[in-house]
């Protein structure tokens, strides 16, 4: 289980694959991921349980493309289309 405190600062947020789709911002809260703005200047948050580990990079547990739709703009589940995969 990966623990708040090892996700960073401009850490890449990367998908099983390694596909980079974000940048971490900080950590809001305990439980969730605040990443940079994105080119249309808007912040994304995704879940830490999203996350399978984070050392030299944030890697989660879903498709860059999965995650862009399932991030949220506000830190919170309701905010979320689904906090699980897609199978």
């Amino acid at each position: 289980m990966v623990t708040p405190n090892q996700v960073q600062a401009d850490m890449p947020v990367v998908s099983p694959d390694d596909e980079q789709f974000a940048v971490v911002d900080h950590m809001e809260g305990s439980d969730w991921i605040k990443l940079k703005k994105d080119a249309r200047g808007t912040h994304h948050f995704i879940p830490l349980s999203w996350v399978q580990t984070a050392d030299d990079k944030v890697r989660i547990d879903r498709s860059a493309s999965q995650a862009m739709q399932q991030w949220s703009t506000i830190p919170s589940f309701e905010g979320l289309k689904s906090a699980q995969p897609q199978t």
